[in-house]
């Protein structure tokens, strides 16, 4: 009662964030009629002006109005359209590193320029994600005239491009492309081996288009990058052929809230039974349990042209918000194996993971990040704690006219159907155009064959014609045309109406099904209704919809036996609308709790990926390791000593024979130089400094015989490859430890602490690994010539040819390849130590 009080006084927290806005408003229009005085030379001149003040110390908030009024003269000039003073609240909001929610229709794609051009003054790059290639393609070229006209680059990163293609279109002022290949890019690039092959600049100011559908939808899926682990797929067969001979609720349940199943006592034994197995649940056979775990879901909660479909023998997901194809993203797990034998097409190798990160975790690296979509504020209060973004919601820049009727219930799917192409046919005889959600593929199909029979023309644009999607979408709006679309409904096309719609209405939306999240609806229903555009829209729903039958439960369906419900009768009630939204709340709150749950397990990741990517870009930028590789050998030799000395013993009753073995392990230091005087009198610092130097005195010996230019190339290889190597298998561990940590709630231990606490405890051990394998490697390793190596794609001409050597081993010798020239006998020895080379390194 208080705060609806307090609201009408002083306004609601939006309402206040546009007044703050408004003074900028007003000066870019003061500023407009100078501006437009300015020939083109004069206007293109702006932007080199805006840089130098930049540089004097002036702040991008004080560029702010001239820079926009500069932009949008340009867009008159080289686009025809102007800003609307909405799309420059807009323009402003994305400034500010906030989400702007503008409604279809408004212009988010120029509005995007203001603070794409300003921001690009400081010549450290701005990216603006889409979620589409057609998309990046399209903006690129179509916005670029603005900035091209500036003087300003444009870059587009695409599907396919190469290295240097993706370097230079980086490098460009302002950069479009998709969040898929970004992510990627920025993996990949922390998996080269010299910094000029790195294409990635440092990310500075991202503006992501359709900001809910990114950070959110796609936000349960991380983006993995695998190769291929040595695995039989002969298990994945075996275990198929008996899924279909389990049966539900006797063999096995199912949760279709939580989207799990769990086999039965008797689902266990007939399992062990088929397969041959006497106990499933010993340790030998946890593979074959998880496989048929796996193949369970497989067979139970995903449907084919639902969760997937099959298309030239390869099973591709479809995205469960967007509608659209995911081609290159697996079910991780086995669970994408489990579906390729499902459906009988060939099983690919299970991957490894090489690297990985989740779109939060990626987006939150950016010094400033801003986003714009249609629909954002339900799903502020999320993107408040993930991201510490606000969401502020722009007025239209004409009065929203379009009709939402409320939903129309049947007890029935059948009924529910029969009522949907009745309106649609109603609506086509009278030329009205109609846009038809649906949540599945099937569904869409289903319709469009009912559609047929009744010789209704229509289009049907899902995830197995995506390729066409911005076309038909832009055509939905002329006069007696049908679509029936998924999800994806062509976000980011603009739906014009054609002659005479404006009179029978505007566009109609009909949607066959209410979407977990009520945003999904808004945005199909925002599809309709575009600047002051007449529209219309209905849901139809029955009482066996997912949505209802799951999380509506049995209070619904009695509701609906108290209010009468006859069959074939559609229902209409506030308690029942109510109810539907509050399954909706439901579900998303569950959704949230995923992805939260994926965040704080991800954020524990994403510590140590950057302790590890900061020191492999050292490593590929710095010239010189040495100093690192040094270091390494001291904190070697102090942990050898601490761990064969003990200062409560006396130093001749330390292990000698094993210390002597690893110290000969790590640093090939031979036993037989080992002054065994000098040790057994040291204490542990002290036999530390002497296995330290007489290492070092080694290290210097070999770099004297290989050639400092050579070696210092070698350290650089040698330790990103140890990181590469160490950090994939470290991947796999964690995996492991995430898998079976849900189990510690058995044991009353919270899991994700437990994680915590074991994962850092792997990391430390992960680290200590690199130093002992980098060292161990630097002191083992020999070069071959340099035409067989070619190849091996590796910085330097050598190829590393490793050499096991545990104590009395002798390392495989190779040919050496000098960098100097050869070093007579009597010749002063090169390590420095004064003495002649035959009595020194010549030894």
């Amino acid at each position: 009662m208080i705060m609806t009080f307090l609201t009408k006084i002083f306004g609601s927290k939006n309402q206040r964030e546009i007044r703050r806005i408004q003074p900028f408003i007003e000066e870019i229009n003061t500023r407009e009629a100078e501006i437009k005085a300015l020939t083109d030379d004069q206007l293109r001149g702006k932007t080199l002006e805006f840089k130098a003040r930049l540089e004097n110390g002036e702040a991008l908030d004080d560029l702010l109005p001239e820079a926009f009024a500069v932009v949008r003269e340009a867009s008159v000039r080289t686009l025809g359209m102007r800003h609307f003073d909405v799309q420059l609240i807009g323009g402003v909001v994305l400034h500010q590193g906030k989400i702007a929610e503008m409604k279809t229709g408004e212009g988010k794609t120029l509005a995007a320029t203001l603070p794409a051009y300003l921001n690009a003054l400081e010549g450290k790059g701005v990216h603006i994600i889409t979620v589409n290639d057609y998309l990046a393609r399209r903006d690129t070229e179509w916005m670029g005239n603005i900035y091209r006209f500036l003087g300003l680059s444009v870059g587009c990163i695409l599907h396919g491009l190469d290295d240097a293609q993706r370097k230079e279109a980086y490098g460009a002022d302002i950069t479009y492309g998709t969040n898929n290949e970004f992510g990627f890019d920025y993996l990949r690039d922390n998996m080269k081996f010299s910094m000029d092959q790195v294409v990635q600049r440092d990310l500075h100011y991202a503006i992501v288009d359709e900001v809910d559908s990114i950070l959110i939808d796609e936000a349960r899926t991380p983006l993995i990058i695998s190769g291929p682990a040595e695995k039989s797929t002969s298990l994945y067969y075996e275990v198929n052929a008996i899924i279909p001979r389990l049966m539900k609720d006797r063999d096995y349940t199912i949760d279709e809230k939580a989207k799990t199943v769990v086999l039965t006592e008797e689902g266990v034994a007939r399992a062990e039974k088929l397969l041959g197995v006497e106990n499933l649940y010993d340790p030998r056979n946890i593979e074959t349990l998880h496989h048929i775990n796996q193949a369970l879901k497989a067979h139970t909660l995903f449907k084919r042209d639902v969760d997937y479909i099959v298309k030239e023998g390869e099973v591709i997901i479809v995205d469960e918000f967007t509608g659209r194809l995911m081609p290159g993203r697996r079910y991780s797990e086995g669970l994408h194996q489990a579906l390729e034998a499902k459906e009988n097409v060939k099983i690919e190798n299970e991957n490894q993971t090489l690297a990985t990160i989740t779109f939060q975790n990626y987006f939150r690296m950016y010094d400033k990040l801003a986003g714009m979509t249609g629909t954002a504020d339900t799903e502020a209060a999320e993107f408040k704690k993930i991201y510490n973004l606000d969401v502020v919601v722009i007025p239209t820049n004409q009065p929203m006219i379009r009709i939402d009727h409320p939903d129309v219930i049947y007890k029935t799917k059948k009924e529910k159907y029969e009522a949907v192409l009745d309106e649609i046919e109603a609506l086509y005889r009278k030329g009205q155009p109609v846009l038809v959600g649906t949540i599945s593929i099937d569904v869409s199909e289903s319709l469009s064959k009912k559609l047929t029979r009744r010789g209704i023309p229509h289009e049907v644009l899902n995830a197995k014609n995506h390729e066409k999607e911005a076309q038909i979408v832009s055509m939905a709006g002329q006069k007696g045309s049908v679509t029936i679309s998924t999800n994806m409904a062509g976000r980011g096309t603009d739906i014009v109406l054609g002659p005479g719609v404006t009179e029978l209405g505007g566009l109609h939306i009909l949607g066959t099904e209410r979407h977990e999240s009520r945003r999904i609806d808004n945005q199909l229903r925002g599809r309709s209704g575009r600047q002051g555009d007449p529209g219309s829209s209905r849901f139809y729903l029955a009482l066996e919809d997912d949505l209802l039958r799951i999380f509506g439960g049995e209070r619904m369906s009695s509701m609906m036996e108290k209010l009468g419900m006859q069959e074939g009768e559609p229902i209409e009630h506030k308690l029942i609308s109510r109810a539907i939204e509050n399954a909706q709340m439901k579900v998303e709150g569950h959704n949230f709790d995923i992805r939260k749950h994926l965040l704080e397990y991800d954020d524990v990741m994403n510590q140590q990926r950057e302790v590890i990517y900061r020191h492999r870009r050292e490593a590929m930028s710095k010239r010189d390791l040495k100093q690192a590789i040094l270091d390494m050998i001291r904190e070697r030799a102090s942990t050898l000593a601490g761990l064969y000395g003990d200062d409560k013993l006396a130093p001749e009753e330390w292990d000698w024979k094993n210390l002597k073995d690893a110290i000969f392990k790590q640093f090939h230091l031979n036993p037989s130089e080992l002054n065994e005087e000098a040790l057994e009198t040291a204490d542990i610092e002290g036999l530390a400094k002497w296995i330290a130097d007489a290492a070092i005195a080694l290290y210097q010996q070999r770099e004297a015989l290989i050639g400092s230019e050579d070696m210092r190339q070698l350290e650089r290889y040698v330790m990103l490859q140890t990181v590469d190597n160490l950090w994939k298998d470290h991947l796999l561990s964690m995996d492991h430890l995430k898998e079976g940590i849900g189990l510690r709630g058995y044991a009353q231990q919270n899991p994700l602490l437990v994680y915590k606490k074991e994962g850092f405890e792997m990391f430390q051990a992960m680290i200590e690994r690199i130093q002992e394998e980098t060292v161990g490697i630097l002191f083992r390793i020999q070069i071959s010539e340099p035409e067989q190596l070619e190849a091996a794609h590796r910085p330097a001409e050598q190829k590393l040819i490793f050499s096991g050597g545990g104590s009395g081993e002798k390392p495989v010798q190779q040919p050496i390849k000098r960098s100097q020239a050869k070093i007579g006998r009597n010749d002063p020895c090169p390590c420095g130590s004064g003495k002649k080379y035959k009595k020194c390194c010549g030894k």
